[in-house]
């Protein structure tokens, strides 16, 4: 309904500081990272741990799932609000998925690969193992497991986490099952997709030692850095999510489930700051104002029986629909105002309807509005007998749905004059959440009796090998691979790794296949293909040893990698030969490069000798489209290099004449140490190395002025006189020497900045 898109006409906006006194506020941060582990079976079965596309479903169930106690008869409130929907699930399961997942048969003993990652992990941060490890079950009942519940096991504690942004202890680290993603919802029932049920999870929650969101980000980053580090957990999107539990005081702790990307965390925080300050406040001027929430749930589908809103219409046409109202008294402009930028109060109370299956709602601080009349706005504030101070909440649809929610509503509106509610909330693309369910507490979880409890055996344990940090990896191989920074960061942390040093080892020596060029293929060439759609995901890697195999024997040019993989991606199962061949990417002779570049710097004589040795970059770009994939961009670039430089050297022997046979003078101000040179490739140069210069520039009629410190510049003209007459005036740039630098054409044929000479090119005169 309205609630969830529109802005109200009485909202007060909110804005994010650029920062906080966190200190003062209390700011208080704990994490819970989830990462997926790369074992080769299931948590408790022994079904393939992989995922599946939408389109290889190979049947479907549907179940109910309802309130269950603990071992002690205790219930969680939790638990209790996700079954209040009365929603059916759907399940949709594929070939990886066995009786074990469809709660048909008693689950297997904990995946011993699993649990060796997990201790792995353990290790890395000095953590306490238990001695014995006990399978628990943690009753969920929102539809993400068949079975109502999720098997997780508490396996160590006591650990640290230490960032240049300051220290975090670890309270726990858990291996769990992950849950299973939704795959759409409605009024009536909520989709599930089975395949990623019961893969391994690895839990890492932290202590609330966090003081800012800068340290959240780094302990985040650090701790999924080292995660990364054993080599065995997946990679890429979904595989690690993080929840982030927040505080600040008079506030009450929140938990942000689902934070993607690290760069939102730090937005995430500041966000929920501003938000239980705002609600604080709202608290404190709704309870100055006397507001009350009196609770009674009004029918008042009489007033709307002629509507003309198609909302309210679409709603009476539910079975059974009505429309009910609640009285808000003194939240008049209260409703509407944001709490967060985007998000008002009304929405906080519509997301509690939300969780029940209702679309959302309406107040009165945004109507009349969306076919709502300002008659029918005035009728139901008289008929629910509201002030001007008060505000009404209705909504519209199947009864029996809609009374539940408005008592969530109703629940919600009178915790805002209590203060903020403990409860788990959504992370949202643009920093900002919506609420999920309450905090769940400890009468969610009891013993699993269906797995006996493992015995950890210590010495084991000490004797496990810590892989190298990637931070570690990333200085290694930027000395033993010759990688500059940015690349030996980029592939120590790249999924490749292993594969990198594999063959850097098989082609060391190789003068065409170099570390740096495969650090280019796996860092750059590959992001690039994703980006442009291919499916790099089919690429194994003998494909990519393959590849490399062309061109380290000649048979591919190294700017024919590209090509090669993405025809793999089309046809992973072809030869390289075959792909060579139909690319038409073989090597080509060198004499044949030499004459194409030869009939091109015939053809750029003048545009060479203009530009001098700035004529390659121009000319490459001819000569690259036509080899490119064929020849070797390096020995091209030679080529072109040293045909250009033949073409200066015979211009330079014909400005030798012109110098011995035609007046040249190079001048500047008050310049003792003015020295002459002569260039291997650009003619005569003058260099002043203190005073500026003036340096005019003429061709034909067209002239520029150039006032830099430092500047090299030759004049070329027929006769010595000119400049005599010139030099006297080049102090200013005034119409007359304009015009007298054009009428004598004078030309200045080369000019650089001192930083940019390199000592071999001159010959002192």
């Amino acid at each position: 309904m309205a609630e969830s898109t529109s802005k109200s006409t009485k909202s007060t906006s909110v804005t994010i500081p650029e920062s906080f006194d966190y200190e003062k506020i209390g700011l208080m941060v704990g994490l819970e990272i989830h990462q997926q582990l790369d074992s080769a079976e299931k948590l408790h079965c022994h079904c393939p741990n992989h995922t599946m596309k939408e389109e290889d479903i190979t049947f479907e169930f549907m179940r109910y799932l309802r309130p269950k106690a603990n071992n002690l008869g205790m219930l969680d409130a939790a638990v209790v609000e996700q079954t209040k929907s009365g929603r059916k699930y759907i399940y949709k399961g594929y070939e990886n998925v066995c009786l074990g997942d469809i709660d048909e048969e008693s689950p297997a003993t904990m995946n011993p690969e699993a649990l060796d990652i997990g201790l792995t992990i353990a290790k890395y941060f000095r953590m306490v193992t238990v001695d014995n490890i006990q399978v628990m079950r943690k009753i969920i009942v929102d539809g993400s497991g068949v079975t109502g519940y999720q098997r997780t096991s508490y396996i160590a504690g006591h650990g640290l986490v230490e960032t240049p942004e300051g220290n975090c202890r670890i309270a726990s680290l858990c291996v769990e099952e992950d849950s299973a993603p939704s795959l759409g919802t409605t009024e009536d029932y909520l989709m599930f997709s089975l395949d990623r049920l019961g893969i391994p999870l690895a839990e890492i929650a932290t202590e609330p030692d966090i003081r800012t969101p800068q340290q959240a980000r780094a302990v985040a980053a650090r701790i999924g850095m080292t995660l990364r580090s054993t080599g065995r957990v997946k990679r890429g999107l979904g595989t690690i999510r993080q929840d982030v539990n927040i505080s600040i005081t008079g506030g009450r702790r929140i938990e942000l489930k689902g934070v993607q990307a690290l760069d939102m965390m730090e937005e995430l925080i500041k966000r929920e700051i501003v938000r239980q300050q705002t609600l604080i406040a709202i608290r404190d001027e709704l309870n100055a104002r006397g507001a009350s929430v009196p609770g009674e749930i009004v029918d008042v589908t009489s007033l709307f029986e002629n509507t003309s809103s198609k909302v309210l219409q679409k709603g009476l046409k539910s079975e059974n629909g009505k429309i009910v109202a609640i009285l808000l008294k003194g939240f008049d402009g209260f409703v509407g105002r944001e709490v967060m930028p985007g998000r008002r109060l009304g929405t906080e109370f519509s997301d509690k309807g939300k969780a029940l299956g209702v679309t959302g709602l309406f107040h009165t601080d945004e109507l009349p509005a969306y076919g709502i009349t300002p008659e029918e706005v005035e009728k139901l504030r008289s008929f629910m007998k509201a002030a001007p101070e008060d505000a009404v909440i209705m909504m519209a649809g199947r009864e029996d749905m809609i009374r539940r929610a408005m008592e969530a509503v109703v629940e919600r509106a009178q915790q805002t004059l209590v203060g903020i509610p403990a409860e788990v909330r959504h992370a949202l693309p643009d920093g900002n959440s919506s609420y999920m369910r309450p905090m769940p507490g400890a009468a969610r979880m009891h013993p699993e009796t269906d797995v006996e409890p493992i015995p950890l055996d210590r010495e084991y344990y000490k004797n496990i090998r810590l892989p190298e940090l990637l931070t570690e990896k990333a200085v290694r191989m930027g000395k033993d691979y010759a990688l500059n920074d940015e690349f030996a960061e980029k592939i120590a942390f790249s999924s490749h790794a292993d594969l990198f040093e594999k063959l850097a080892a098989k082609y060391k020596g190789n003068e065409s296949v170099t570390p740096t060029l495969m650090a280019r293929v796996f860092t750059g060439i590959l992001p690039e293909m994703k980006r442009d759609g291919e499916d790099i995901d089919v690429l194994k890697d003998d494909h990519f040893e393959k590849t490399f195999d062309a061109v380290a024997s000649g048979k591919a040019s190294k700017d024919a990698v590209r090509d090669i993989l993405s025809s793999f991606c089309r046809t992973p199962d072809r030869s390289t030969e075959e792909i060579i061949g139909d690319l038409g990417i073989g090597n080509v002779d060198v004499s044949e490069i030499e004459s194409f570049v030869d009939d091109l710097v015939a053809q750029k004589t003048d545009f060479i000798r203009s530009k001098g040795m700035a004529a390659t970059g121009p000319l490459m770009g001819p000569v690259m489209a036509q080899f490119r994939g064929k020849a070797d961009g390096k020995l091209i670039n030679k080529i072109v290099t040293e045909k250009i430089r033949a073409v200066l050297e015979s211009w330079r022997a014909l400005f030798q004449g012109l110098f011995l046979n035609a007046g040249v003078l190079c001048f500047s101000w008050k310049a003792p140490d003015s020295r002459l040179f002569l260039s291997s490739g650009t003619g005569i140069l003058f260099f002043c190395r203190r005073e500026p210069v003036f340096c005019f520039s003429v061709v034909g009629d067209r002239y520029s002025v150039f006032y830099r410190r430092e500047t090299v510049f030759c004049f070329l003209c027929p006769d010595i006189s000119v400049f005599l007459n010139v030099s006297g005036k080049c102090r200013q740039n005034t119409k007359e020497t304009r015009e007298h630098i054009v009428r004598n054409r004078i030309y200045i044929i080369e000019r650089w900045t001192y930083r940019s000479w390199r000592p071999e090119d001159l010959l002192i005169f």
